[in-house]
C-alpha cells in the first residue's frame, strides 16, 4: 500500500489528513498546500480486473489507522473520500475540485458513461497525442510551463489499466449521498466539472481544476480554518 507523509511533528497534537490526489496523479499535487496537519498520503494503486469502486476504495483505505479521519480528495480523489466514508465514517471529509454525487457530474460525462462511449475511443492513443495534451491542459487549468510540464509527465507515465479503470468508474458513478458536513472547494473557472452543476460550500473565484496546485495559498486558508473549527469542537 502506496502511504507516504511529511510534516511530522511530535511536539503537539495535530491532525492528520488523508490526502487522495486526482485521476492519475499522485501525492506532488499537495506539494503547494500549507496547512496544520500531518499530510498523509493514499496514491493510487493498480486496480484488479472488473474492481468495483467500493471494493477499491478498502482496499485504498486499509492504511488508516483512525476510527473517524480527516480525509481530503481532489477530483476523483473526491469521489474515493467519499467511497471511504461509507464504511469508515470521516471526522470530516473535504473535497477539492470534484463531485459529490452524480447530480453534480456535467451532462456530457454522464451521456458519455450512459452510452458507454469511454469503450469505443482508444484511451492508449488518445494518451499519448501532443495536441490532446493542449487541449487537456487548457481545460485543466495548466497555464504555465511548469504546470503543463508537470500534467504531461502524468499523462506520458499513467499506467494504462489504471487510466481505462478510472475513467470508466468516474463516468458511470451512480452516487446519490454525501457526508453531513462536508467540506467542498471549488473553482468558478473550472472546465472538468463546471460549476453551474456543483454546489460547493467555498468557491475560488477564477479557481481552475489544477486549483490545488497553483491557487494552495487561498485553500490552505480555507482548510486551516476547518481544522481550527473542528478542534474547537472537540
Amino acid at each position: 500500500m502506496n502511504v507516504t507523509s511529511r510534516k511530522e511533528n511530535h511536539c503537539i497534537q495535530r491532525h492528520k489528513i488523508y490526502c487522495v490526489p486526482g485521476f492519475g496523479v499522485d501525492e506532488r499535487i499537495f506539494a503547494n498546500l500549507e496547512v496544520d496537519a500531518d499530510l498523509r498520503f493514499l496514491n493510487w494503486i493498480k486496480p484488479y480486473q472488473k474492481e468495483s469502486i467500493e471494493n477499491y476504495a478498502r482496499r485504498m483505505a486499509e492504511n488508516i489507522k483512525e476510527e473517524h479521519p480527516v480525509i481530503l480528495g481532489v477530483s476523483f480523489g473526491g469521489m474515493m473520500a467519499i467511497e471511504i466514508d461509507k464504511f469508515l465514517p470521516a471526522k470530516q471529509v473535504i473535497i477539492i475540485s470534484g463531485a459529490k454525487c452524480r447530480k453534480e457530474l456535467p451532462f456530457h460525462l454522464k451521456c458519455i458513461g450512459n452510452l458507454r462511449l469511454d469503450k469505443i475511443f482508444p484511451v492508449k492513443k488518445i494518451q499519448q497525442s501532443n495536441k490532446v495534451y493542449k487541449i487537456a491542459n487548457k481545460r485543466l487549468g495548466a497555464v504555465t510551463p511548469q504546470e503543463q510540464a508537470f500534467a504531461n509527465a502524468y499523462r506520458r507515465t499513467a499506467d494504462i489499466e489504471y487510466v481505462n479503470w478510472s475513467f470508466d468508474k468516474i463516468l458511470n458513478w451512480k452516487n446519490k449521498a454525501y457526508p453531513h458536513g462536508i467540506i467542498h472547494i471549488h473553482g468558478d473557472a473550472d472546465r472538468i466539472f463546471p460549476i453551474k452543476t456543483i454546489s460547493p460550500t467555498h468557491v475560488i473565484k477564477s479557481g481552475t481544476h489544477m486549483m490545488v496546485y497553483n491557487r494552495a495559498n487561498e485553500i490552505s486558508t480555507i482548510i486551516n480554518k476547518v481544522l481550527g473549527e473542528m478542534a474547537v469542537s472537540s
